[in-house]
């Protein structure tokens, strides 16, 4: 009698969400919750111009990155479908608002491809590959890179001064 044996391929689960007509997705690991953008964001003086504020999450300060404005990209106004997504960085909870969220995917390892040199809007720095499913391409994002060290510690400074 034979005995089949499966091969499990690895796979990594996605949280894909959109901006512009591009797809972006960030390991589920990173992603600590998803919020409407329904409380209001303060605006901090003297923050990047990328960071529209900070929200108050449970009584935790987070500040906010308009991921936009961070890759340069064209800036809209707010739609229904906007969220934050709440990420872990180096340790920092930081928002990111983004038009929409799609999906969670979990994806074949063997889909992601390095990200090519040029890619379309977003500087390939901040990138960490990209999946190919079919004819969909999906831009994953690395987030150690998509903020430098040193606005990591703005943000951070920002989530430490007393709310006025």
């Amino acid at each position: 009698m034979k005995t089949k044996t499966e091969v499990h391929e690895e796979t990594r689960q996605l949280v894909i969400f959109k901006l512009g007509d591009e797809e972006f997705g960030v390991d589920i690991l990173q992603v600590r919750e998803i919020e409407r953008l329904g409380q209001g964001v303060t605006r901090v003086p003297k923050s990047p111009e990328f960071v529209e504020g900070v929200i108050n999450l449970r009584g935790e300060i987070v500040p906010i990155v308009d991921l936009r404005k961070r890759f340069g990209l064209v800036v809209h106004a707010i739609g229904h479908e906007s969220r934050i997504v709440i990420v872990e960085v180096s340790e920092n909870q930081i928002g990111m608002m983004v038009d929409q969220v799609m999906e969670v995917l979990r994806v074949p390892v063997s889909s992601i491809e390095l990200a090519p040199s040029i890619t379309k809007g977003v500087d390939a720095y901040f990138l960490s590959g990209v999946v190919k499913i079919g004819e969909r391409l999906i831009i994953l994002l690395d987030l150690e890179r998509a903020l430098s060290a040193e606005e990591v510690k703005q943000l951070s400074e920002l989530q430490d001064e007393p709310e006025g």
